[in-house]
């Protein structure tokens, strides 16, 4: 059915202590970025030369330590959303923040999310509960047939129910 629309979320995380170096990180915010706000998000991206980029028609969701520190983009499409963007800056990695924020933002969702990704990534999506056993909409089939030409990808799908 989609995701309805809501002005704006906001869920904090608090640190797990198992996955954090000495318990010091301090408490992050996770929030469903407002519109006006998005160029933020691109912003981040391009800031750790990415070439990710938040696409229009999606919802946006950040983790901020101050400021953005993690981001990830849902985009309705049949059947569901895809599942994009998904990117943690290099300093606040291994330590299960991309698994809390794709929590956080799909948590009302209702379907199957859907990802394209590198191989090399698919115990980190397992772990969060997607797998290899799903079925693509016809659009993003279309779109994994292209990106393999380039380089390997998988995809990966989690069924939700909100």
């Amino acid at each position: 059915m989609g995701i309805p629309p809501i002005g704006r979320q906001k869920a904090l995380i608090i640190p797990d202590p198992s996955t954090h170096l000495l318990n010091t990180m301090p408490e992050l915010t996770l929030d469903l970025l407002a519109e006006p706000l998005w160029p933020l998000l691109n912003k981040f991206y391009r800031r750790h030369d990415s070439s990710m980029k938040a696409l229009k028609g999606g919802r946006l969701w950040v983790a901020r330590d101050g400021e953005i520190i993690a981001g990830l983009c849902l985009t309705p499409v049949v059947g569901g959303q895809w599942l994009t963007g998904v990117f943690v800056d290099p300093a606040y990695r291994g330590r299960g923040l991309a698994g809390r924020l794709i929590d956080a933002a799909v948590a009302e969702v209702e379907g199957t999310v859907w990802l394209l990704c590198h191989p090399d990534l698919e115990g980190m999506y397992q772990r969060m509960g997607f797998t290899q056993n799903t079925v693509l909409p016809q659009s993003l089939s279309e779109r994994l047939v292209r990106y393999k030409r380039n380089k390997p990808m998988i995809a990966m799908g989690l069924k939700t129910s909100a």
